[in-house]
Parts: C-alpha cells; sequence; structure tokens
C-alpha cells in the first residue's frame, strides 16, 4: 500500500507562519485569562464512551471518534453490539472532560473554581471552512458560582481577549434557556416539544421564519401556536437590546416568564456595558438556542461580521456535574472558537506586535570549524539581546534561501565566508 503525504481528511498540516501566529494567540489567550483569575488545567483526550454518550452533547455524540478495546479485550468474532467493541472516544469538547475532571478533584480545587483549558477536540463532522475533525478549544468556565458574577466575568474576560487581538464592532448575542421555554409555553406548546421546537428555531438564520413555520407544521404542530409563536419574534425584530427586549418579554409573557430570570439577564447586560474594555455589541437574541441540551440558564455567542457565523459561544450548565456526583454545581464556561479567529487573523493578514528582531546568519558550506565558534558566539550575544537568531548553512541558491526566510519573517542578513 502506498503512503500518503497528505494529512486525513478533515484535518491540517500547521505551516510555520500560521504556528508562530497561533502560539502568539495562545498566550494572550492565556495572559488575559489569568488576569481575571482562571487556572489553567488539562484533561486527557480519551474519555470513556459512557461519559461521552450521555444524551446531553447534542448532535455531537453522532460524531464521536470510538476507540476499540485493546489486545485480550478485543473480540470482534463474538461481538453482538458496538459496546462490545467500543470503551473509548476522542472528547469532543472540553466540557464533558471538565466536568468529570471537577467532580474527581473537587476538594483540591478553590471555590468557585476557575478553570481555563486549551486543547485539541475530535468530530467526525462535515469538513468546511473553519471547521476541522481536529481543532483547538480554548475554554474559560467558572465552577462553584450561583450568581449571575459568573456570566459577567466570562464575557468580560472573552471579549477582553479579543479586543488585545484587534476585533473591533463584533457582536456578543445574549439568550436564556429558560425564556425560550417561556415564550415556547406562552404559545401553547407541550414542554414535551420544546428540544424539537428549539431545533426547529435555531434554524432561523438559515431558513428563514418562513421556513421555521413550515417544518414546524409538517411536524404536526398547530398554526394557531405557530403564529402566536413567531408573532413573538416579529415585535421583537426591533428590540435588539437586552433591557428593550427582556422587559417585552417580561411584560408580554406574564407567569409564564419569571421576573427573577429576566432581571438576571437585564443586570448581566448593565453590568458588561457599564464597565467592558472591548468594543462590542451586546445584543439580545431570542432565536439563539445553542445546540448542547445541557446548558439550563444564560446563554451566549461571538458573532463576528467578517466570518459571518459563530466565533464561540457558551452558557450555563448547572445540571452536569451532578451526573457525576449526584450533587448539584452551578457551572458556567464560555469557549472561543479559536480555528475561526486563527483563520480570520491569517486572512486579515496579521502581524504580531512587538515581534523580536529576525536575523539570520548564513554561514558558507566550507566554513573552518575554528571560525564557527566565534559566529555561534555572535549569535548566543545577539539573542542575549532579544533578537532571534537563525545559524544555518548557506545554499548554493542563496537568492531563493533569502526569499524562503523573509516569508518566514527574517529581515536581516549576516553573511560569513572562508575568505573573511
Amino acid at each position: 500500500m502506498a503512503l500518503s503525504k497528505k494529512p486525513v481528511n478533515g484535518m491540517k498540516d500547521i505551516l510555520p507562519q500560521e504556528m508562530e501566529i497561533r502560539d502568539y494567540v495562545t498566550g494572550v489567550i492565556k495572559d488575559t485569562y489569568r488576569r481575571f483569575g482562571f487556572t489553567p488545567i488539562e484533561t486527557p483526550c480519551m474519555e470513556n464512551i459512557a461519559n461521552l454518550s450521555n444524551k446531553q452533547g447534542g448532535e455531537n455524540e453522532k460524531l464521536i471518534f470510538k476507540v476499540l478495546k485493546r489486545g485480550e479485550k478485543l473480540h470482534l468474532d463474538t461481538a453482538k453490539e458496538e459496546m462490545d467493541v467500543v470503551d473509548y472516544g476522542m472528547r469532543y469538547d472540553l466540557t464533558v472532560p471538565l466536568c468529570r475532571f471537577y467532580s474527581n478533584h473537587a476538594n483540591e480545587l478553590a471555590s468557585p473554581f476557575k478553570a481555563l483549558q486549551i486543547g485539541n477536540v475530535w468530530r467526525a463532522d462535515r469538513p468546511q471552512r473553519g471547521r476541522y475533525r481536529q481543532f483547538t478549544q480554548c475554554d474559560i468556565d467558572i465552577l462553584g458560582e450561583p450568581s449571575n458574577m459568573a456570566e459577567i466575568e466570562l464575557i468580560l474576560a472573552t471579549t477582553t481577549t479579543l479586543g488585545k487581538l484587534g476585533f473591533r464592532n463584533f457582536e456578543i448575542r445574549i439568550n436564556e434557556r429558560r425564556i425560550l421555554k417561556a415564550m415556547a409555553a406562552y404559545s401553547g406548546f407541550d414542554e414535551a416539544d420544546y428540544d424539537s421546537i428549539f431545533i426547529t428555531l435555531d434554524k432561523m438564520d438559515k431558513i428563514g421564519q418562513d421556513g421555521v413555520s413550515d417544518e414546524l407544521l409538517e411536524n404536526g404542530y398547530e398554526r394557531e401556536a405557530i403564529d402566536k409563536y413567531l408573532g413573538l419574534f416579529d415585535q421583537l425584530e426591533d428590540k435588539k437590546d437586552v433591557t428593550a427586549g427582556v422587559t417585552f418579554l417580561k411584560d408580554t409573557l406574564g407567569d409564564f416568564l419569571d421576573a427573577e430570570i429576566a432581571d438576571n439577564l437585564m443586570e448581566i447586560a448593565q453590568t458588561v456595558n457599564a464597565v467592558k474594555e472591548a468594543e462590542f455589541a451586546l445584543v439580545f437574541d431570542p432565536t439563539l438556542v445553542r445546540g448542547m441540551s445541557y446548558y439550563t440558564g444564560t446563554i451566549f455567542e461571538i458573532a463576528i461580521p467578517e466570518f459571518g457565523g459563530s466565533c464561540g459561544g457558551g452558557g450555563r450548565y448547572d445540571d452536569m456535574i451532578g451526573n457525576f456526583t449526584g450533587q448539584k454545581v452551578p457551572a458556567c464556561g464560555f469557549s472561543i472558537g479559536f480555528e475561526r479567529i486563527i483563520l480570520l487573523l491569517m486572512e486579515q493578514g496579521y502581524q504580531i506586535p512587538e515581534r523580536p528582531k529576525k536575523i539570520a546568519y548564513l554561514v558558507e558550506k566550507n566554513y573552518p570549524a575554528e571560525k564557527l565558534t566565534a559566529v555561534m558566539q555572535q549569535a548566543k550575544e545577539a539573542r542575549e539581546q532579544g533578537q532571534q537568531v537563525l545559524v544555518v548553512r548557506m545554499n548554493k541558491n542563496k537568492k531563493f534561501q533569502k526569499e524562503q526566510l523573509e516569508k518566514d519573517g527574517y529581515g536581516e542578513f549576516v553573511e560569513f565566508f572562508n575568505r573573511d
């Protein structure tokens, strides 16, 4: 069988120019999040398959890369179902591993615990622009904080980070799962149908309101309930301000919406808008659903116009840790779409600020060993002064060699010949 030089479909090799930007962005993210009190952790890339298949991961559970049992545990000839041959899976996000991690180490951690986790995840998804089968996620989570201080801190930390990377005039779209349920209840839908209705609502930006109406009709829902439901979104069209939109729903939905839930969301918005550092708009979006069924309260998403889609998101998931411990623990998290952020920076020709000076020392091939020590000493002294120095042998085609090095950011060349 011939060997393939291409990476596996949906995964990619990362060239030096992009890797340099990825390293820089990772550094900005870690530095900013640490300033907000978040603590780095790391979890394994594989989890027990039962943890990943607990019916809380939404569509992602259909995309798990599953790992076969090994050695004596693997009996393909007698297997009758998948669980006979599979015991682990590659993590599809960082939230499930975090909940397991916290459940296992809660007694050793501060409370509330502010976690920062950056790592690769895997989904057997259909590759497209900004979407890969192996990709890096960057999450911050606050565990053990029941108040909206968690949401406020997460939004401020995330938006401050994006601002430091040069993003301006983006949006943080915000909603509340309990507001979604209140709107559905007010319209006359049964609670058992909420998840199905929200799956259709989540397509609003793709199929429009008419498409949502048609799909709900096809799914057997009453025209009267559909019209009443979609009528709410018509009236919210000009109420993008969080206070305006939530106040309207508070007045309209009456007893269907707990006033405390509405007030909580407005308080988040008012505090964030008062102290935010980055230039962005906090927008109320009643169509925002977020696909994960584990969300229990506030949900949010990053919308950057240059990408045309979500560049990250998160929300509150107060019930998830209880699946491991049997005890409810408040939890809320926000994930930056790391790969999409990198894609946008690469397309914009992003230049790393305050990059150290990069110098290439080109040493002639027959340069004598006794003189090479002096070259290495000179390079050492330049590095001590903060310069980035590459020492390489001079190629026969020196012009092409310099052109390639210039692409990697080397702006100065020092040549060493035997006759020197």
